[in-house]
């Protein structure tokens, strides 16, 4: 009887075990994987930049006229009067504003990417150009024969001078090739830009030309702390551009108290003096600068 107690436990502690063998088992939980975002330059972005510019010729060789204009120069009869501007002055200066604009990445990562931004600068360019005024002012200089001397009122004008950049702005097309958050890319298109400070007379104030150049941006972490407004990233660029505008359409000579040009002789370094009289004469002269800025954009948009 005991033997077959003994048998029995044994019997159903091997069942039991055999039971417990057969049952699932609970495995652990798949590990969770979560992308990593894979960062792209397509989106919308605007900022702000801030640099310097400077012209590609600092200075233009002195101009020289002389007139026997009567209304120009008073005095004996064959009375001459001539003028000199010595051309110096300023090219370069602050630049700074704000730009717009979209770019598109064909393939996330590293790849090309295209786009298009226009900007709006303030600029301090070329402020002493272009004198217009009297004798013995801004770098003007007046000689005259014997008993002659300048009528009252007469205003002189430069006939080469370049007018004050007072702002000017651009509308680009980029492409470039990005490797992730480095982008390098070209740029070019058409530029505008506003002349002033009443510098010569009758001139064209607003003018239009072409721009070109390049620039590296990178786009730093989304958590940067210069993320204020939470966007999808905060980018910093350095970039050059290379500025044209057409020719700089100005009357030039003398002017009368009323601003009438009145005449003007260019003085030759080859044979004598022919005076002659040109009444509403042009000169060009195309107006072209070199900028450097950095720049900080927002962008908006996919990662």
């Amino acid at each position: 009887m005991k033997k077959l107690l003994t048998s029995l436990a044994a019997f159903t502690a091997l069942t039991a075990a055999a039971s417990a063998a057969d049952l699932p088992r609970r495995a652990a939980p798949p590990p969770v994987f979560t992308p990593v975002p894979v960062f792209t330059w397509t989106g919308f972005y605007a900022g702000l930049n801030a640099g310097y510019g400077f012209g590609v010729e600092d200075s233009l060789a002195p101009t020289q006229v002389v007139t026997i204009d009567r209304r120009v120069v008073g005095g004996p009869v064959g009375a001459i009067a001539g003028f000199a501007f010595d051309n110096g002055g300023r090219s370069d200066g602050f630049v700074g504003g704000g730009q717009i604009g979209y770019n598109y990445q064909f393939t996330p990562g590293s790849g090309v990417v295209i786009g298009i931004e226009a900007d709006a600068q303030y600029a301090d360019l070329g402020g002493r150009f272009g004198r217009a005024g009297v004798c013995g002012t801004g770098g003007i200089a007046c000689a005259v024969t014997p008993g002659a001397f300048v009528q009252p009122g007469v205003t002189l004008i430069n006939p080469t001078g370049v007018q004050g950049l007072d702002f000017f702005g651009t509308v680009r097309g980029r492409i470039g090739y990005a490797f992730d958050r480095v982008l390098f890319y070209g740029t070019g298109g058409f530029a505008y830009g506003s002349f002033g400070g009443g510098r010569a007379v009758d001139t064209d104030d607003f003018k239009t030309g072409y721009t070109a150049g390049g620039g590296v941006e990178y786009a730093l972490p989304t958590d940067s702390f210069l993320n204020f407004f939470r966007s999808s990233a905060v980018t910093l660029k350095v970039e050059g551009l290379y500025v044209n505008f057409d020719g700089n359409n100005s009357r030039y000579g003398f002017a009368n108290a009323n601003g009438v040009i009145v005449t003007a002789t260019p003085l030759t370094a080859a044979g004598p003096i022919s005076p002659s009289t040109i009444l509403n004469n042009t000169a060009r002269r195309d107006v072209d600068f070199a900028v450097i800025r950095a720049g900080l954009n927002y962008k908006f948009g996919s990662y």
